[in-house]
């Protein structure tokens, strides 16, 4: 950890070339979407053959594809992506347990600060998919889930990968949170829950159509 008192001053500068850099970088990127999820899952894994599916049929959408840049669900979601014809952009983050970048990005980004790798996310992506993860796949997906109820962003469309997963958590929400009056039963209507590649396409249709918004058509698989 740094000695703040000593740092303080020069860490606003690395803040702020952090948010250059990446201003600048990602500023051409166009419609892109987000994939987050747990760095251990191995290749050949079930959920990291989906992601790689995913990536691939989002990359041949014209999406550009975002993850975390590291191994695991990021590696699949970018390696699909960069069989596409999108471009496949890791935002790498650098943490005492060192993660390395994937071999699978077209552009690759380095933030030292999580706030400032979460901005990248969600001012550059339109929609989130949240692959089943840790700590930190939690933290992008509550951080998403705060913004949306809150409406600091606009319609946004978050989804959860995978059922079996997920179905604990979202059960948790009904049964204790809604219960508690922590938050509103209307609220369960910020995120979807699917299992194939092809929901995903299908609420992004929807979300494409019912908002008038100008994003490429997503090419179902047949």
């Amino acid at each position: 950890m740094e000695d703040l008192k000593h740092s303080e001053t020069w860490r606003v500068f690395r803040i702020q070339s952090e948010l250059v850099e990446g201003f600048e970088t990602l500023n051409d990127l166009g419609p892109a979407v987000a994939i987050f999820g747990s760095s251990r899952m191995k290749p050949g894994s079930h959920y990291y053959k989906k992601a790689v599916e995913l990536g691939r049929l989002l990359s041949n959408s014209g999406f550009s594809v975002i993850t975390g840049g590291g191994p695991g669900i990021m590696e699949g979601a970018n390696r699909g992506a960069k069989k596409g014809k999108g471009k496949s952009v890791g935002l790498n983050i650098e943490i005492p347990a060192e993660q390395h970048p994937n071999p699978y990005q077209d552009v690759n980004l380095s933030f030292r600060y999580f706030f400032i790798r979460k901005l990248m996310f969600v001012k550059y992506s339109m929609a989130f998919i949240i692959f089943p993860g840790g700590f930190g796949t939690m933290d992008e997906l509550f951080e998403a889930l705060t913004l949306s109820q809150t409406k600091k962003i606009g319609v946004f469309p978050i989804i959860l990968f995978g059922s079996e997963y997920w179905s604990g958590l979202v059960e948790w929400f009904r049964s204790t949170l809604i219960p508690h009056n922590t938050i509103d039963a209307k609220d369960l209507g910020l995120f979807s829950v699917v299992d194939e590649v092809h929901e995903v396409c299908r609420i992004l249709q929807e979300y494409r159509k019912a908002y008038n918004q100008e994003i490429p058509e997503c090419k179902q698989p047949r």
